[in-house]
Formats: C-alpha cells, sequence, structure tokens
C-alpha cells in the first residue's frame, strides 16, 4: 500500500479549506483517509499563522514510513522546515512561442521603422528651416535674370 500526504478539499462552493491528509494513494481525494495532519485555508493572508497549520511530529512520522507528499504539500512541509523540497526550474515556462516571436519581432521592425522616418522628417524639418535664411538671396537672383530677360525681350 503506498501512502500519500495530500490535501482533502472541504468547504464550500468557491470557499475552498483543505484538510492536509495521509491517506491510500489509490483512495479518492475527498475520500477515506488514514490520519489528519493539518489543514490549509486559501482564503487567508499568506502571512497569516493560520493558512498552513501542521502537526510536525505526526507529519515526520509519516515522511520516516515511507509516504510521499504531493508538490503543495511538500512545498508546506518545506516551508515548515520538516522536509526540503527540491528545487523545480523550467526556464522556458514563460518564453513565447516561435509564432509570438515573430510578431514581436515585426512590431519591433514597424516600430524601427516609424522613428527612423521621424528622425528623418525632424531633420528635414530643421534642414528647411535653416535653409530658407541661406537661400533668400538665391531667390533674388532669378528674379533679377527674369526682369533682365524680359527687358530683353521688350527691347
Amino acid at each position: 500500500m503506498s501512502i500519500s500526504i495530500r490535501l482533502s478539499r472541504g468547504g464550500a462552493k468557491k470557499r475552498p479549506y483543505y484538510r492536509i491528509v495521509v491517506a491510500n494513494s489509490r483512495s479518492p481525494r475527498d475520500g477515506k483517509y488514514l490520519e489528519q495532519i493539518g489543514t490549509y485555508n486559501p482564503l487567508l493572508a499568506k502571512d497569516s499563522a493560520d493558512r498552513v497549520k501542521l502537526v510536525e511530529d505526526r507529519a515526520r512520522y509519516w515522511l520516516g514510513v515511507g509516504a510521499q507528499p504531493t508538490d503543495r504539500v511538500a512545498r508546506f512541509l518545506d516551508a515548515a522546515g520538516i522536509k526540503e523540497r527540491a528545487v523545480r526550474v523550467n526556464p522556458k515556462k514563460g518564453e513565447p512561442g516561435e509564432k509570438a516571436k515573430e510578431r514581436a519581432e515585426e512590431r519591433a521592425a514597424k516600430i524601427a521603422e516609424a522613428e527612423e522616418a521621424a528622425r528623418a522628417a525632424e531633420e528635414e524639418a530643421k534642414a528647411a528651416a535653416a535653409a530658407p535664411a541661406e537661400e533668400a538671396p538665391a531667390e533674388e537672383a532669378p528674379a533679377a535674370e527674369e526682369a533682365a530677360t524680359e527687358e530683353q525681350a521688350e527691347g
């Protein structure tokens, strides 16, 4: 008979309350259990002392006998200092998929193009603001040439 230390759900709908129980691994989640060794109330604040209550000596006994805690119960036992939990690492868990990466690259390229176009427009505006002051005499010269050509055409 394999024994597990796990949560057994109680409480009303959308108001969960769990018992930390030692049970046969083949028995139903909320069914028959060997012993209740604690409680867990997820509705309480995370820093509340009443959120997780464990009877440490009974938990140590059942772990000594060979009971296997579920992942959530292993976290509780680790927090209580009863049994150290091996850290699980999944570096790819938060990584986006291939299509999301492609969309992000396209978005970044569009933003870069827009920024480049905005810089070019600013440079053109600065050049246009500086150019009329320098080109003003150059505009008068063609007007003088036109007047000269008109005089020649008349004369």
